[in-house]
């Protein structure tokens, strides 16, 4: 994988990056279920230095379980969610899966939030899973 590039569902709001994923994950918090109405977000963490962003995303806020800020940055015209900024993890962006032009390499390879997983949900990857946040370094 060399480049990111991805875009809203209208095309008003795309990004690009040529830096290596730092993590893909699936995050099953019920903040992610809400924001894409469905069981699960995956999202591709990416240093936020190196996303650039044509277009101005509108943002809404909300406060995640360590009280600290989390700004989901979306496209005011269609909707789409394009990535979200966790305070609790500075200087990383993690720009929502969904919005990729190629996803051919993804492959996620931690799962988070898993206590607020759909109970009828079963995936059968291999890569660590937690039943919230991920414990960082």
């Amino acid at each position: 994988m060399s480049d990111l590039k991805g875009s809203c569902m209208c095309g008003q709001i795309s990004y690009d990056s040529n830096a290596e994923p730092v993590m893909t994950a699936i995050c099953h918090c019920l903040d992610c279920q809400k924001q894409t109405g469905t069981s699960f977000s995956i999202v591709v963490g990416v240093p936020e230095s190196e996303l650039q962003v044509e277009g101005k995303p509108k943002i809404f806020s909300t406060t995640g379980t360590s009280g600290q800020a989390v700004n989901r940055h979306f496209c005011g015209s269609c909707g789409s969610p394009i990535y979200s900024q966790a305070d609790m993890l500075p200087g990383l962006l993690l720009v929502k899966a969904g919005t990729l032009d190629d996803t051919s390499w993804l492959s996620p390879e931690l799962e988070i939030w898993c206590d607020s997983r759909q109970k009828w949900l079963q995936l059968d990857g291999t890569w660590d899973k937690t039943p919230g946040n991920p414990q960082l370094s």
